[in-house]
């Protein structure tokens, strides 16, 4: 049968790829949108009232930036150490998709990917044309130049789907992408985690992002378990890795919350996170449900996670900014 030998939790955001200087492009995006946070709306001059005691002022320093980035930069370099040295033949990658190969016309809530070839394919000028501001610089990031093509698994794919069905997740299917493009999620794991030299994968999307079919807490971490029983069902004696792409809170950073989320991974109680409600889990730190079905699989493997950093980049005294988590499980 097949063997998990490895977990790995990273978040995946533009700061990521950018150099500090370009986090404050994000700023104007960050005024103009009100921001889910503890449970409500806020404006962003509201935040600013609201987290002033925070003295949020002191965090957004070039030399605070600078230092933060240093840190994310070193903790993904750990995890693609970690991930070569597992020697890993299959990847399984949870991540969320944002109008990227779907829209409001097709968005599930759950699907996976079963076909052959995964196109990372470069952006038009008209599609880079299209992207908000301090977003364009990103696309390297997650594209190399020239595009792509990575090898799927059609085999491990149809055994999660199947799974999946059995223990009652009604999860949509893909052979190929609806759209020429790989959700950034996705690019990030094969070109940073996996340098560039990806092994074969398949890529299982949650809707973490889009109301009103994102599903719960729970339900994500149940699904995990299920992700989980299908691997280890799987007949093959292939080195498998489990990745979780995104988070941490964000584009408002709270960081009780992912300190919270670590405490569980830790305790392998998912439990007081999902006791947070859903209104929490909105906007991008609704992609720390990417992780939770990693942290779901993980505690049924009785494994505990190895935290390589939290680093908290906030780019204004409003919090906004995303707070990056680097984590991995080892059998």
């Amino acid at each position: 049968m097949a063997e998990i030998v490895l977990g790995i939790g990273t978040s995946h955001g533009p700061m990521l790829v950018t150099d500090t200087e370009l986090w404050g492009t994000r700023i104007p995006a960050d005024k103009a949108a009100r921001h889910p946070w503890r449970g409500k709306l806020w404006s962003f001059d509201e935040l600013v009232e609201a987290r002033k005691d925070e003295r949020l002022d002191l965090q957004i320093s070039k030399a605070v930036l600078d230092e933060r980035q240093a840190r994310s930069q070193a903790a993904i370099e750990t995890l693609a150490d970690v991930f070569a040295e597992a020697e890993i033949d299959v990847a399984v990658i949870l991540g969320n998709d944002q109008m990227e190969i779907f829209d409001e016309r097709l968005i599930p809530a759950f699907s996976v990917y079963y076909g052959e070839t995964i196109s990372n394919t470069e952006f038009t000028d008209e599609r880079i044309a299209q992207l908000p501001p301090g977003i364009a610089e990103s696309i390297a990031g997650y594209i190399p130049p020239g595009g792509a093509d990575y090898s799927g698994h059609p085999e491990l794919g149809l055994a999660i789907i199947e799974g999946a069905m059995a223990d009652g997740f009604d999860v949509a299917t893909m052979k190929a992408l609806p759209k020429p493009e790989t959700p950034h999620a996705f690019g990030f794991v094969y070109r940073r985690i996996m340098r560039d030299d990806p092994v074969p994968s398949v890529p299982v999307l949650v809707n973490t992002f889009y109301p009103p079919n994102q599903p719960s807490v729970s339900r994500c971490y149940d699904f995990g378990k299920s992700v989980l029983a299908a691997i280890q069902g799987w007949e093959s004696d292939a080195r498998v890795a489990v990745i979780a792409s995104g988070g941490l809170t964000h584009f408002v950073i709270d960081e009780k919350v992912d300190q919270l989320f670590f405490d569980a991974l830790r305790d392998r109680d998912i439990g007081r996170v999902a006791e947070l409600g859903e209104a929490v889990f909105q906007d991008g730190t609704s992609e720390i449900k990417n992780w939770v079905p990693v942290a779901g699989a993980m505690a049924e493997l009785g494994l505990d996670p190895t935290v390589v950093d939290y680093v908290p980049c906030y780019r204004s005294e409003a919090g906004t900014g995303n707070a990056m988590g680097f984590v991995h499980w080892r059998a």
